[in-house]
């Protein structure tokens, strides 16, 4: 099916010289001469070798049909990434090279949309937003203006994001999973 370059996101799968690319990375530029372009980062599927390309944002590109279905996460281990579809509970491993640094959203029961062709997982999409808590930050200065100041934080999983000041330790807050930025307060 083909589709334009600049609606391509991570984890969609393209077509190229009869070789599937798994999208890491797309990214859409408006200079203000010149034609807009589409710069996406891909690794082949066949041999993970890592790509580059770029389009103009009007071009038309073949995203190839691939299997999607939602997946929860079960457990890491030396294998790899297992999850498990919650309809047929036929397990999946996921490599670590897949996963890459998404690796710190996966808890027990995450769900994820896991992109497969003739059976091997070649794509994961994280939910857009996933809710974590605090483990440590700085503590909230006197005075400071809630406006626009923000301040460092540590998440229980690793995630470094920065969060309004009068987020403190053991807040559960909501974080964008594709930038990895604050979008506001757990309501748990």
């Amino acid at each position: 099916m083909k589709v334009i370059a600049s609606s391509l996101r991570k984890g969609n799968v393209v077509e190229m010289d009869g070789k599937l690319y798994a999208v890491l990375k797309s990214e859409n530029f408006h200079p203000g001469k010149g034609t807009p372009t589409t710069s996406v980062d891909m690794r082949r599927i066949s041999d993970g070798v890592k790509v580059s390309e770029r389009w103009r944002t009007t071009e038309m590109v073949e995203k190839a049909t691939v299997d999607e279905r939602e997946y929860d996460f079960l457990y890491e281990d030396g294998e790899g990434f297992h999850f498990m579809e919650p309809n047929t509970y036929e397990q999946l491993v996921v490599t670590p090279d897949v996963v890459g640094d998404d690796n710190v959203f996966l808890g027990e029961g995450v769900k994820v949309y896991l992109r497969t062709f003739e059976g091997v997982a070649i794509a994961l999409e994280l939910p857009q937003r996933v809710t974590v808590e605090i483990s440590e930050t700085e503590p909230v200065v006197k005075g400071q203006t809630a406006s626009s100041s923000y301040k460092p934080a540590i998440c229980t999983n690793g995630v470094r994001v920065m969060v309004p000041p009068h987020i403190g330790t053991g807040t559960r807050i909501v974080i964008n999973t594709e930038d990895r930025s604050y979008v506001e307060r757990a309501r748990d």
